[in-house]
């Protein structure tokens, strides 16, 4: 069982920088591809972007492209979801979550297997 933990949200204003924090209580936390999913109000949850396992190849949404940037630190169990130049329309709460080992990221949130709680973002005019 995967023990996911997001840190680092908070308020900014637009234009402005965070980045998002997801550990795992899992030492073989390297061997799960990861995940960053938002939900905003009243919207289905949604891809934001994912890296491999490996942390070789990583995917993202349209919205987060040239945006947003994930890597993952395997020596920590932690994934980051650095996020610039940011609007409004990024306001939502941001989950990770891990697939099962050795599985290939996706963009469907169906095919992962563990949640963090989430992290609030608010992005003000």
């Amino acid at each position: 069982q995967v023990q996911l933990v997001e840190s680092g949200g908070g308020l900014v204003q637009a234009g402005g920088s965070l980045r998002l924090s997801c550990a795992a209580s899992e030492r073989t936390f390297s061997s799960h591809a990861v995940g960053w999913f938002r939900q905003a109000p009243g919207k289905e949850r949604e891809f934001v972007g994912a890296i491999s396992w490996a942390g070789s190849n990583t995917q993202y949404a349209d919205s987060a492209k040239g945006r947003f940037t994930i890597s993952r630190d395997n020596a920590k169990n932690t994934v980051y979801l650095q996020m610039n130049s940011l609007k409004p329309e990024d306001t939502a709460v941001y989950y990770c979550a891990a697939r099962n080992t050795y599985y290939s990221s996706t963009y469907l949130p169906h095919d992962y297997d563990y949640w963090g709680q989430g992290t609030q973002v608010t992005v003000s005019e």
